[in-house]
């Protein structure tokens, strides 16, 4: 590029000369490209080590005049094309014109000039200056996929100068964070370093400071850890290795491979060194934080937020804090926590005022909503920008009727949307639509009230002071209602959670869960979806429906409510419903006990809703099938324990009762374990403040224990003390009739501990562990998902290793070690592209040994890095076949067990199995190329299948028919054809090429292949009219394809021919026909050819063209084509008699008697995974 031009002293320090003329020097940088000695090592370790703004570029061209020692820099490059093309320009442009000058001066100044006004032409016409710093960052891009062998698919995210420790020692170097992996490079005095790690195999990463480690990150992976410090910002880097690695473990859990978001708006000004996908992450980010801390829905994106004051009319003062506008709220937070929140949505809003500043009131802007609250905020920075904002969102937003006093005025929109979050499938309804054959309608007693409503029983007459108590809660609610609103804009404050936390009214319980947990807003914007969800849900028969039927009854039996069929039936229809909502998750056991209590206080379309919020937003994986979120939350807890009650946690971990305990409390809400009553006043306050409520009285309950827990000797006694005590903890206020808690029942004992108040319980856990922040919970929980989610992709490959160790002669740690490199091929074809979408290769629902699948492409490179039958530019067409033998359901990929199965047969097999494998390779299905599949394939067959979707029995079906013990015998296996045999012949030619007793064996197959010629020839004259066959191809055969060699006689001719013009396609010299006494002969003839001699490109193109269209082919014309005449229809032989004819040639006796160590092959194929990241997408993309 050229750069304005700037003065140098010393012309040649540092740099060497390349091209000079009288006015010009064009040099290059010591240290970059060969040589250099001990300065160019200087240099090029300078260049690294220096930050990305300081670094020079390796070329520049300098301005010179004969007399003077100034020089004067004019362009600069990255590349040797980019600067030969500046001064190919110069000396084609400007050397005739120099030459015109006397003075030097005037030369310089021209010189000068010129540049500057190419410069100022090139900002003119559209090349924009903010492309300065990005243009770092691609250069970044190109030389960390060029460092690490990464392909375009690979993005970086961004990169920082750091040290990373290799011992003792640091090493000042680059750290490229990309989407898939953690990298990092150093050249130091010609010490190069070079570090790739993948970020699903991150085990822990921690920021901690060190005597030894000042302020580093440590990345833990399975085998080892790395040290990585002296970043410029280490808290930005680490928040951005956090949030990729949670990408990674989302792509672990359920398959979600990241995408870029594509709708974020361009920056207002140029961020420098910031890559779009930097932006794209740390907008997510702030989306998180922002839907966390309002309650909203996943499709919600926050557009900006500024600083402001609003006025709390409940307080008569202006509240300093911050408002936030997305694309259906503007929400308001105080910054003093817990003094104000405030939500409103765009759908509720009339108008939108900008009213007079003043210097009491500047820039203040007025909104009012339809239920005549009106909201004043001021000391808005921007805003007439604001206002756009939001005029812009009311437009986009239904059912809004909003006027505008500057004259803004928005009609109503009265289709609703449906957010993308919500699946395709259920068409939304509008108002008073309802399907035929209702399972579900308006007029249901559940759709209208609450299961208490229903089944309300009179009060007896000694709970009169309760009902005075319940009376006085409610009507405190409705002075709270007067004063700070009511519905969704209702001012959020202190006061809302003391009345919390004394307590919802069994009235209001199901409309104050809606409000807290943001469910209340999803309900507005989609009227009529649970209705249309039940009508398609119901009636279908699939596993969660099975498992569903399973647990109703088991749902809160000591209920009346749910002793009867309206109970029982809603209780169907809402987890039915969900189901089919969100098949990931489907049904998982505790959604029954949470979702009966949820419609004991709401109608059914309500306890949906929170049963969405709860399951997708609140509680973030819990309910999923190895319920990760409960498992994470359970590590949260411990950690918790041991910075709160160190004593107790160690004592308990030696118990090992803490992850006894906490899951059952966790996936339930306490709803399994306490007293109903007091249970769901726990609810309600998680309802308001989230999980940290749990955690709070979670740690609270173990401190109340604390020296009775403390003296236990065993995981039973403790497990006691606990069940005991929460079985206890009653509800004293409680207006309904007591329920009979079946778990207190069972672990009364004679002397039942005394009662302990919910209410006491629940001060108690705010007074003691009240400091807990959700934002710290979360960060713990982002540790522990970490943790959680690798263990259990280990419990995982232990089971799939498990499953299949006794049908496989290799040892555990070799099927451990198998099964990381087929796991790493599947990953790697999640993120860099494959022949069938990542969803179709990875359900978590399937039982882990059906979990990862690979496709043909993929084989082909695990085959060619492990399979010890070595078959050259042979091996891909070798590999392909062993896939169609292996892939039984034909969907095109296989899983871990089958590629096993396949390898071990070549490993561990004995001479039989080996030939076995061989053999069946080249027969169908082995010996269907991918096109002759796609033209002869009965697709009706397997269209068939795809017509009638398949529900789970005939799964377990097809999975009690697998395990059934098959057994087959040589004797059942198909005749081989000619053909096949010729082509089976030329994969034992291409084997043996690179064996170090390659002659003994080239002799061996070339006996073995004309006895076997032979026999089948014999075999002829068995079959019906054989004889008359062979009497009328024969000529034919033998005119079309007779060799240029000495013309063979006999019934075998033809069976010869072919296998001399087979063996001709593959460049082997023909081996000549053996007959008895002949041995010397064919001794020195095979001596003298030099059979290992193979043309490469040659033998590939045969062998390709071969098998991609030749083979399998029913048509006869099609091969009278190709090779001029078509093998002998009639010909075969057994396996048997294969078998019988290898066993006659020692060499190759020993050659599949040989026994391989699959160890050194899995060292290699790691070593080699760097360099095939490089050719993967295209390896892929052939064999797709």
């Amino acid at each position: 590029m050229w750069i304005t031009p700037e003065e140098v002293l010393m012309a040649n320090a540092l740099w060497v000369s390349e091209r000079a003329n009288p006015y010009f020097i064009l040099q290059r940088r010591k240290g970059h490209g060969r040589g250099g000695g001990i300065t160019g090592l200087l240099v090029g370790t300078l260049d690294v080590v220096l930050d990305s703004s300081a670094r020079v570029a390796p070329y520049r061209i300098l301005h010179q005049t004969g007399e003077s020692q100034i020089f004067w820099n004019i362009a600069c490059g990255s590349s040797r094309k980019e600067i030969t093309e500046h001064w190919e320009w110069l000396e084609t442009n400007l050397l005739q014109t120099l030459s015109i000058f006397d003075n030097d001066d005037d030369i310089t100044t021209f010189v000068k000039g010129k540049i500057q006004g190419i410069i100022a032409e090139e900002n003119k016409s559209g090349k924009p200056q903010e492309d300065e710093d990005p243009g770092k960052f691609r250069e970044a891009e190109l030389k960390m996929r060029k460092l690490f062998g990464m392909p375009e698919e690979e993005k970086l995210v961004n990169y920082y100068p750091c040290s990373y420790w290799k011992g003792r020692v640091p090493r000042q170097g680059w750290i490229y964070l990309s989407i898939n992996h953690i990298c990092f490079y150093s050249f130091l005095l010609g010490k190069e370093v070079s570090l790739v790690v993948q970020w699903t195999d991150v085990t822990q990463l921690d920021k901690n400071a060190t005597l030894v480690f000042p302020e580093s990150i440590r990345v833990s992976t399975r085998d080892t850890e790395h040290f990585f410090s002296m970043f410029l910002n280490i808290n930005e880097t680490f928040k951005l290795m956090e949030q990729l690695a949670n990408i990674a473990m989302r792509q672990l859990l359920d398959n979600e491979s990241f995408a870029a978001d594509r709708s974020l708006p361009k920056p207002c000004k140029t961020l420098k060194n910031v890559s779009a996908l930097k932006r794209d992450l740390d907008a997510r980010a702030k989306n998180e934080r922002y839907r966390a801390l309002f309650r909203l829905t996943q499709d919600e994106r926050l557009d900006g937020h500024t600083d402001c004051t609003l006025w709390t009319p409940f307080a008569k003062m202006h509240v300093v804090g911050q408002m936030f506008v997305s694309n259906n709220y503007i929400c308001f937070a105080s910054r003093e926590e817990d003094l104000c929140q405030l939500i409103i949505p765009l759908r509720e809003v009339t108008i939108v005022e900008k009213a007079d500043s003043s210097s009491v009131l500047p820039s203040p802007l007025s909104i009012s909503t339809k239920n005549k609250m009106t909201f004043l905020f001021a000391n808005l920075k921007d805003r007439d920008f604001l206002v756009q904002r939001i005029s812009d969102f009311l437009q986009r937003t239904p059912d809004s009727i909003t006027h505008f006093h500057i004259c803004h005025c928005f009609q109503e929109n009265p289709s609703p949307s449906t957010p993308p979050s919500l699946p395709p499938s259920p068409p939304v309804l509008g108002l008073g639509e309802m399907p035929q054959n209702q399972h579900y309608s308006p007029s249901l007693p559940t759709a209208k009230k609450g299961l208490l409503q229903i089944y309300q029983q009179d009060v007896p007459e000694e709970l009169g002071p309760k009902v005075t108590r319940e009376k006085m809660k409610e009507e405190s609610w409705n002075i709270h209602f007067f004063e700070f609103g009511r519905g969704v804009c209702m001012y959020r404050t202190s006061k809302t959670r003391e009345l919390v936390l004394n307590g919802i009214p069994e009235s209001l319980r199901g409309e104050l869960w809606l409000l807290f947990s943001g469910a209340q807003n999803e309900m507005a914007t989609h009227p009529g979806y649970y209705g249309s969800l039940v009508e398609q849900a119901m009636g279908k028969c699939t596993l969660a429906t099975e498992e569903i039927e399973r647990d109703l009854h088991r749902s809160m039996p000591e209920h009346h409510a749910f002793q009867n069929e309206i109970g029982i039936a809603a209780l169907r229809r809402v987890l039915t419903a969900y189901a089919y909502r969100n098949p990931s998750i489907g049904y998982c056991q505790a959604m029954n006990i949470v979702t009966s209590v949820l419609l004991l206080y709401c109608t059914e379309e309500e306890a949906f809703w929170l049963l969405v919020a709860l399951c997708e937003r609140m509680l973030p994986d819990y309910y999923n099938t190895r319920v990760v979120g409960a498992l994470v939350d359970q590590g949260v807890f411990e950690e918790l324990t041991r910075e709160c009650l160190p004593l107790l946690y160690e004592h308990m971990q030696d118990l090992g009762v803490i992850s006894t305990i906490s899951l059952s409390w966790f996936l339930t809400l306490f709803l399994s374990v306490m007293p109903f009553d007091s249970a769901v006043l726990l609810v309600d306050c998680f309802f308001y403040e989230g999980i940290k409520v749990i955690f709070q009285v979670a740690l609270a309950v173990l401190h109340a224990n604390m020296d009775q827990l403390l003296s236990c000797s065993d995981e039973g006694e403790a497990m006691t003390i606990l069940g005991r005590y929460l079985d206890n903890v009653v509800n004293k206020q409680t207006v309904s009739p007591p329920i009979p808690h079946l778990h207190a029942l069972l672990t009364s004992g004679n002397n039942p501990p005394p009662e302990i108040d919910v209410f006491e319980l629940i001060k108690a856990s705010y007074e003691k562990f009240g400091s807990l922040r959700a934002d710290v919970i979360e960060q713990m929980r982002f540790k522990q998902r970490l943790k959680v989610i690798q263990s259990l992709e280990d419990t995982a490959k232990r089971s799939v290793v498990r499953a299949i160790m006794t049908e496989s002669a290799f040892t555990i740690e070799e099927l451990e070690e198998l099964y990381v490199l087929f796991k790493a091929k599947h990953i790697m074809s999640c993120y860099w592209g494959a022949s069938s979408s990542a969803a179709e290769r990875h359900d978590p629902s399937l039982p882990y040994l059906e979990q990862y699948r690979i496709d043909c492409g993929q084989l082909v490179q695990l085959f060619s890095a492990l399979a010890p039958w070595s078959c050259g530019l042979h091996t891909n067409t070798l590999s392909s076949r062993l896939f169609r033998l292996l892939d039984q359901n034909k969907d095109s990929l296989i899983n871990f067990k089958e590629f096993v199965t396949g390898l071990s047969g070549m490993y561990h097999g004995d001479m039989t199995e080996k030939l076995k494998l061989l053999y069946k390779l080249h027969l169908p299905p082995g010996m269907f190329t991918v096109i002759e599949t796609l033209l002869t394939r009965p697709w009706k067959e397997y269209n068939s299948v795809k017509e009638k979707p398949k529900d789970y029995k005939y799964y377990l079906r097809m999975w009690a028919k697998e395990k059934e013990p098959k057994k087959e015998s040589i004797k059942d296996l198909p005749r081989m054809n000619q053909e096949q045999f010729i082509e089976m012949c030329k994969t034992l030619y291409n084997m043996f090429s690179e064996d170090p007793m390659e002659q003994e064996l080239y002799h061996g197959i070339a006996t073995v292949a004309s006895l076997l010629l032979h026999i089948g020839e014999v075999g002829k004259k068995f079959t019906n009219n054989g004889s008359k066959k062979t009497e009328a191809q024969l000529p034919s055969a033998g005119d079309a394809l007779q060799p240029e060699r000495e013309d063979s006689s006999g019934e075998g001719g033809s069976g010869q021919s072919l296998v001399s013009k087979a063996l001709a396609e593959a460049q082997l010299e023909t081996p000549p026909p053996t007959t008895a006494g002949s041995d010397e002969e064919a001794k020195d003839d095979t001596s003298v050819s030099s059979y290992s001699v193979v043309s490469a490109g040659s033998l590939q193109c045969e062998d390709i063209a071969d098998d991609t269209v030749l083979i399998g082919c029913m048509s006869g014309d099609a091969v009278d084509r190709r090779r001029g005449s078509a093998p002998d229809a009639d010909w075969s032989i057994t396996f048997e008699q294969v078998l019988a004819s290898f066993l006659t040639e020692t060499s190759l006796v020993d050659y599949f008697e040989k026994k391989h160590d699959i160890q050194s092959k899995m060292t290699a194929c790691k070593s080699l995974r760097a360099v095939e990241r490089q050719t993967s997408t295209t390896i892929t993309g052939l064999h797709s």
